[in-house]
């Protein structure tokens, strides 16, 4: 496959190819949990689909691409792709995470890694002084949301890139948000880049995965080791939905962009709303970056209203479009309250000092036509 092909082509193209058997354009579903052997040891590149299985390869050779990268390893879900990062850990090690990150990574480093041994410190990444002084003797991993779930801040990966080189440690972004049709952090300094492709990915919300994307070599095999030993590997069925969905992947991302732009707009401008949260509005802390970073600004908003809880379950207790529903990414707008369900295992001081009210809302704008979504937030907010 040619290096210089567009996303919109990669996203179609890449890892795949007609079936040589069949002329089937689409790559086949290989159920197969076992594979013929010509012979002990003798085989044609598969034994067992917890290892490795066609389609799976299949997908993690396309997001590989899409990334701009070289190794693709496929799990069960987000947690399980970012729990086989942290699995490349030793007791003793040090990881430096960003302070506004999803509630699961939160509950992944705190709940299960710290008890064997691993330490973490959570920093605003948005002042590089901050995460430098945050970086001890011990430290392994510098691990980015950018932009964070939920305050949506950007961080420099391109700063960061340098930085982590500097000391000799490995800096990983979660670009679930942004996916590669946004940003892709590789080609800014990253050493690894991991994906929930539960979410934009797949774009439909009927798939659970997660994948990570490396050029590391010595990185990706150990991952590879903790794939198959481990085993939280996706089905067949699901890598085939998610490589179903990233064939629209660019078309979908420009128009939630597009959409959740508007809304910002509608959403910064209405009475009952203290604060808008989006990387495209000049009031946006990090709006400069977005434009040197990110292609467009995302589908993602957040907002502060006023009122406090009480609104907040008004609203979401009143919108017909958007369905009240964690997760992100799919086709169909979602909204959801932050402190009460996806950032509920983050202590309430936490979410205090980190800025997540009980006024904090979250939308995950669809594919719906934008008129139509502004006029169901227009009727919930009143």
């Amino acid at each position: 496959m040619r290096k210089d092909l567009e996303l919109d082509t990669l996203a179609i193209h890449a890892g795949q190819s007609p079936d040589p058997q069949t002329g089937a354009v689409m790559p086949p579903i290989h159920l197969s949990s076992t594979f013929a052997q010509q012979g002990p040891g003798q085989h044609r590149g598969f034994e067992y689909s917890r290892t490795d299985n066609p389609t799976r390869r299949t997908l993690e050779q396309c997001v590989a691409a899409l990334e701009g990268g070289q190794q693709g390893i496929a799990f069960a879900s987000g947690s399980a792709a970012s729990a086989a990062l942290l699995g490349t850990l030793a007791p003793g090690d040090h990881v430096v995470v960003c302070d506004d990150v999803y509630g699961g990574t939160y509950r992944l480093m705190d709940k299960v890694f710290a008890p064997l041994g691993i330490e973490w410190s959570r920093v605003d990444m948005t002042e590089l002084r901050t995460v430098e002084a945050a970086i001890k003797p011990n430290t392994k991993l510098l691990w980015v949301e950018t932009p964070t779930n939920p305050l949506l801040k950007l961080v420099d990966i391109k700063t960061l890139g340098w930085l982590a080189g500097t000391h000799g440690i490995r800096l990983i972004v979660d670009n679930t948000f942004a996916t590669p049709v946004l940003q892709r952090p590789l080609l800014l300094g990253a050493h690894a880049v991991v994906h929930s492709s539960t979410k934009y990915l797949n774009g439909h919300s009927d798939v659970v995965g997660g994948i990570v994307i490396t050029d590391d070599e010595e990185l990706a095999r150990r991952l590879r080791f903790l794939q198959n030993a481990v085993g939280a590997v996706p089905s067949p069925f699901d890598c085939y939905l998610v490589l179903r969905g990233l064939k629209t992947l660019p078309v979908r991302m420009r128009r939630h962009c597009e959409t959740a732009h508007a809304l910002a707009i509608f959403l910064d401008s209405h009475p009952r709303v203290a604060r808008v949260h989006y990387p495209g509005l000049p009031t946006h802390p990090q709006h400069a970056l977005t434009g040197r970073q990110m292609t467009l600004p995302g589908g993602m908003i957040t907002c502060e209203l006023r009122g406090g809880l009480p609104a907040a379950r008004a609203v979401l207790s009143s919108t017909e479009l958007f369905v009240c529903a964690e997760s992100l990414g799919g086709v169909e707008s979602l909204i959801e309250h932050p402190a009460t369900m996806t950032h509920a295992s983050v202590p309430a001081d936490a979410r205090a000092a980190l800025g997540i009210s009980d006024g904090l809302i979250r939308l995950s704008v669809g594919l719906e036509a934008e008129v139509d979504l502004r006029h169901d937030l227009e009727q919930a907010l009143g």
